[in-house]
């Protein structure tokens, strides 16, 4: 799978069925390369212009399933807050 593929996928949590977003970038460990979490970024905007765009990093191991459209991911919010 690359990249590309990953930021077409909305990303989902199992917890609360609430969108997360897509897939904007991914942190990798430098010592072995293998990816430490996925990054995704939402937008929480009024007609594009009023509002702002939020982060947020899930580590690989929350990461339940990547399926064909979607990735189901298992957050507590108050571990990781939008």
């Amino acid at each position: 799978m690359t990249f590309c593929e990953l930021r077409e996928k909305d990303v989902i949590n199992i917890r609360d069925c609430r969108r997360m977003g897509h897939v904007c970038d991914l942190i990798f460990d430098p010592k072995n390369g293998c990816i430490l979490a996925l990054v995704t970024s939402s937008s929480e905007k009024i007609w594009g212009i009023l509002g702002k765009d939020s982060e947020c990093e899930i580590p690989w191991c929350k990461i339940k399933q990547i399926g064909p459209d979607i990735i189901l991911v298992d957050l507590d919010h108050d571990k990781h807050p939008k």
